[in-house]
């Protein structure tokens, strides 16, 4: 039950799409002055070594965060010594002065945590909520593996918040229930299991269920996996089903960088490819959400794309 770290994946693709989204819901809600409160379900470690064992082992995070900034730091060849052939290509190749301003804002908000030129710490979704939170607005994060459980309220303790942060050791699915509706009357829940455990995929829409049913006007962000099983591919499904049923907007955006199928070495042995994509599936998204992810997500495929099958969409309704 407790095999997955969060610290082997911490800067991968997926976390790229995560943080870029949650970056841009945060942004939008903490506009108005009534104060917010903001759960995440399933925390991590909070803070996470890129130098690290852990990361050094998975080399996740040279295919997301790590390659974003080392293919934003490329030289661009000047046009006139560069073949007419691909002339075009380079004109549009996205540089730094042209990035969309929700992945400016994502680059930014990383190199805060970390000296000037320097990539070696990644922060979580509970450091990443807890540097924009105003005074008055509350982070409640759950986390229930032991060891992260600990390192966690270890990192949260060097922010000294006080009482704005509050670490909570138990199962988020569950635990968020009896702080819904929240006092403010206003929440955004984020929601990021490992599905390391099958019953992930139906446990985060039962969650999503219920809470809409306590609370129908918070902000509901679930991060999924997209890969060949029906689980994961019923998670999208049933949310919109929930939206719809409960009259609320919701918003659909997802990130493919390469294909799911196997491929084998020339010893015949079976490669498998790790994660292709994933999505995050928001209820009740900002207006300016969808919008926001169509100038950012066609980047990431340019940027992050490991092959021609490189995708994005965005979807939305209600």
């Amino acid at each position: 039950m407790f095999s997955y770290r969060h610290a082997f994946h911490a800067g991968n693709h997926a976390d790229v799409l995560k943080h870029t989204v949650l970056l841009a819901v945060l942004r939008h809600l903490l506009q108005k002055d009534t104060a917010l409160t903001v759960f995440d379900t399933h925390a991590g470690a909070g803070l996470y070594r890129l130098d690290g064992e852990y990361a050094a082992t998975s080399g996740e995070a040279g295919q997301g965060f790590l390659r974003l900034v080392s293919a934003l730091n490329e030289p661009v060849a000047p046009a006139s010594q560069t073949p007419t052939a691909i002339k075009k290509v380079v004109k549009q190749k996205t540089t730094t002065e042209t990035l969309a301003p929700a992945l400016k804002d994502y680059l930014d908000l990383v190199a805060s945590f970390n000296n000037k030129g320097s990539h070696k710490v990644y922060p979580g979704s509970p450091f990443i909520i807890q540097r924009l939170l105003g005074e008055r607005d509350k982070l409640k994060v759950f986390e229930i593996h032991p060891t992260d459980a600990k390192t966690l309220s270890a990192n949260i303790a060097q922010l000294e918040a006080g009482r704005q942060v509050a670490v909570l050791r138990e199962d988020g699915f569950e635990g968020i229930k009896k702080f819904l509706p929240p006092p403010a009357r206003r929440a955004l829940v984020l929601s990021d299991p490992s599905y390391e455990i099958k019953t992930d995929y139906s446990r985060v829409v039962a969650m999503v269920a219920d809470a809409l049913t306590r609370f129908a006007t918070g902000t509901y962000v679930v991060w999924y996996p997209i890969i060949p099983r029906p689980e994961a591919h019923d998670v999208p499904r049933k949310l919109k089903t929930l939206a719809t049923k409960a009259g609320k907007p919701w918003l659909n955006a997802t990130l493919t960088v390469k294909s799911s199928k196997l491929t084998s070495d020339e010893e015949g042995e079976i490669i498998r490819p790790g994660l292709p994509a994933s999505g995050m599936f928001v209820i009740n998204p900002p207006h300016t959400l969808k919008a926001t992810l169509q100038l950012a997500l066609p980047q990431l495929v340019e940027l992050l794309g490991q092959d021609q099958h490189a995708a994005f969409t965005v979807d939305s309704g209600g």
